[in-house]
C-alpha cells in the first residue's frame, strides 16, 4: 500500500524561497572591523537570483562545481543559496590548506568558477596557474586586477556581475539526492577526501539543528557564526538559520578575541558556534577586558573536545552555558549533542555535558572492537565509533577508500564508549590513543586535566616511543601570559586525578600548540618535532 502523501523533493531552492519571503526582514550582518554591514534576507534572496543569472552567463549550466574561497560574510551566504538552487554544486575551499593541497582539491573537484574574497586573492594566486578546470575567477570586495590569471582564465568583479541581473530566477526542480555542496576533509593523513552533500541531507540536517534537543535555533535568535563556512558547511548553521529566520552575524576575517568581543558588544547575539580554541582565546581576553556577554543563551563547541574547565569558566563567570557537540565533515557535521537528560541536575548533569552527547533519531551508532565485534552500550566497553544515517557520508567523491566504510557504516576513527541511554564519550582518535604496556591512555583525558590548571592555556598530549612500555605520553603546554608553572608542578597537580601509571614523564613548554586548517590540535606536527629533536623536554 502506498501513502497518500505528496512527493515533494527537499531542495535548497525551496529553502531559499521560504527564507527570503517569510523571513524577509531578518538579516545577515557582516563585520567590517569597525561597523556592521547589514543585508536583509529578502535582499539576500534577490542577490542570490542575480548571482545565479551571472553564473549561467559564465557557463554554469548543469552540475558544474563553483568554488568559494571566502570568509564568513553575506556574499558567501548568497553563494551557499544560489549555487545549489540553480542545480550546480557549491564547493567550499579551505583557505588554510597548503597550496599543493588546494591544487589537489580544486582539480579533484573540477571547479569551473571560483569566487574569492579580495583579501584572499594573494593566497589564491599561488596555486591558480595549476588549477586545470577553472575558467573564471570572481572577486568579491576587492580589485579583480590583483588576480594573476593564467591564460584561459577570465576575471570578474562580483558586484559588476550581479549589477543589472534580474532579481528573480526560475529555480529548476532538482532531484533531492543530487549533490548540492562539497567539502573536503582537512587531509591530516593522505590527500583530502571529498564529501558531497545532497539537497535532502542538507534539508534534514538543517531541521535537526533547529530541534529542541539540538541547537534550538528559532526566529528569536541571532547567531554569531564563527565556525568557517569552508569547514563542514559551517556546521549547517547558515542553512538552518535561513530555514527558521534566525539572523546571522558573520565575522568575516575578524576572528581574534578582541574583534569577537567587539562583535558581541555591538550585536548581542543569542547564540554562537566555534571550535574550543576560539572560546579559550575569548575567555582569556575577557579576564583583562571584562564585558557582559550574558545575552548569549548558549555557545556551541565542537571540532575537538571542550575542556571542562573552560565550560565551567563560561557558565560560572559569564552566565553563558556551553553546549558540547560532536561531528565531522562526513557527518554534515552534526552527530551528537550533549544536553543532559530530563531530571538531572548538579554534578550528574555536568557529567552528561562533558560527554560528546546523545545521538539524534536519524543517526545510528555502534562501537566495534579490534576483532570486528560490536561492543555493548554499557558506559564502559570501548570501541571504534561507526555511524550511519541520512546525513552521513557513504562514500567519498571519486575515492572508494574501503577502509573508511564497512557494511554501510562510516568508520569515524574515534574511539569511545556509549552509555545505555545513548551518550557518547570519546576517549581519543584511534591514531592518537597512547598504547602503554598493553593498556590505553586517553590523550584527551590528560589534556583536559592539564588544562584545568589555572596557569595553562592549552595542552596537547601525544604518545612517544618508549623501550619498556612501547609508548608514553608527552605533554606540550602553553602557559598563560603573565603566569608561570613548572613541569614538576603540573605533574603533581595530576596526582589523584589520573591513575598513577598514566602520569606523564615527558613535558615540553611551547608558545602555541600547532593547529590544523580547521583549528584542531595538529598532533602529527608535535610528534615530528619530537622525532627531530626540536623540543626542549623535561623528563621524570
Amino acid at each position: 500500500m502506498l501513502s497518500t502523501m505528496q512527493d515533494a523533493p527537499l531542495s535548497i531552492a525551496d529553502l531559499l524561497k521560504h527564507g527570503s519571503r517569510l523571513h524577509a526582514d531578518r538579516e545577515v550582518v557582516t563585520w567590517t572591523g569597525s561597523e556592521p554591514r547589514r543585508r536583509s534576507y529578502g535582499e539576500v534572496g534577490k542577490r542570490a537570483a542575480q548571482l545565479a543569472h551571472a553564473l549561467r552567463g559564465l557557463g554554469v549550466t548543469g552540475d558544474q562545481r563553483v568554488g568559494t574561497f571566502m570568509w564568513n560574510n553575506a556574499e558567501h551566504l548568497e553563494a551557499y543559496l544560489a549555487i545549489p538552487s540553480m542545480g550546480a554544486v557549491l564547493h567550499t575551499l579551505n583557505i588554510r590548506l597548503f597550496p599543493e593541497q588546494l591544487v589537489y582539491v580544486a582539480n579533484h573537484g573540477e571547479d569551473h568558477v571560483i569566487i574569492v574574497d579580495g583579501s584572499l586573492v594573494p593566497l589564491l594566486n599561488k596555486p591558480l596557474a595549476e588549477l586545470k578546470t577553472v575558467r573564471h575567477v570572481v572577486v568579491s570586495g576587492g580589485d579583480p586586477a590583483a588576480v594573476e590569471a593564467p591564460e584561459g582564465v577570465q576575471v570578474h568583479s562580483y558586484e559588476e556581475l550581479l549589477a543589472g541581473q534580474p532579481t528573480e530566477f526560475d529555480w529548476p526542480e532538482i532531484d533531492e539526492r543530487s549533490a548540492a555542496a562539497m567539502c573536503y576533509t582537512s587531509g591530516t593523513t593522505g590527500d583530502p577526501k571529498g564529501v558531497a552533500y545532497s539537497h535532502r541531507s542538507i534539508w534534514l540536517h538543517s531541521m535537526q539543528v533547529c530541534m529542541s534537543d539540538s541547537m534550538r535555533l528559532s526566529d528569536t535568535d541571532t547567531t554569531l557564526v564563527i565556525v568557517p563556512q569552508f569547514h563542514a558547511m559551517s556546521w549547517g548553521v547558515p542553512y538552518a538559520a535561513f530555514m527558521v529566520g534566525a539572523s546571522l552575524v558573520m565575522p568575516d576575517r575578524f576572528l581574534q578575541p578582541g574583534p569577537i568581543a567587539e562583535i558581541l558588544a555591538a550585536e548581542k547575539p543569542t547564540h554562537a558556534a566555534a571550535v574550543p580554541a576560539i572560546w579559550q582565546g575569548l575567555l582569556l581576553h575577557l579576564e583583562d577586558n571584562p564585558q557582559d556577554i550574558s545575552h548569549l543563551r548558549e555557545v556551541v563547541v565542537g571540532g575537538s573536545a571542550a575542556p571542562p574547565s573552560m565550560m565551567h569558566a563560561f557558565e560560572e563567570r559569564h552566565d553563558v552555558p556551553v553546549l558540547h557537540a560532536w561531528g565531522m565533515t562526513e557527518t554534515s557535521p552534526l552527530g551528537s549533542v550533549a544536553r543532559p537528560p530530563r531530571g538531572t541536575t548538579g554534578e550528574e548533569a555536568w557529567g552528561y555535558r562533558y560527554t560528546q552527547g546523545r545521538f539524534p533519531a536519524a543517526v545510528r551508532a555502534r562501537l566495534i572492537d579490534d576483532d570486528g565485534n560490536e561492543v555493548p552500550w554499557d558506559g564502559e566497553s570501548v570501541g571504534e565509533l561507526e555511524v550511519s544515517g541520512p546525513w552521513i557520508a557513504g562514500a567519498y567523491h571519486k575515492d572508494s577508500d574501503p577502509e573508511k566504510f564497512r557494511d554501510g557504516w562510516l568508520r569515524t576513527g574515534d574511539v569511545g564508549k556509549i552509555t545505555p541511554n545513548g551518550y557518547l564519550t570519546l576517549t581519543d582518535r584511534s591514531k592518537d590513543v597512547i598504547k602503554s604496556g598493553g593498556e590505553w591512555i586517553s590523550s584527551v583525558d590528560l589534556e583536559n586535566q592539564v588544562m584545568a590548571h589555572e596557569a595553562v592555556t592549552e595542552a596537547a598530549v601525544v604518545g612517544v616511543p618508549d623501550e619498556k612500555w612501547d609508548e608514553r605520553p608527552l605533554v606540550a603546554v602553553v602557559v598563560k601570559e603573565g603566569q608561570s608553572v613548572t613541569a614538576e608542578e603540573l605533574r603533581e597537580f595530576l596526582r589523584g586525578k589520573v591513575a598513577k601509571w598514566q602520569l606523564p614523564e615527558h613535558w615540553t613548554f611551547v608558545p602555541e600548540v600547532p593547529k590544523t586548517s580547521v583549528g584542531k590540535f595538529d598532533k602529527k606536527r608535535i610528534r615530528a618535532a619530537h622525532a627531530e629533536g626540536k623540543l626542549d623536554i623535561s623528563h621524570f
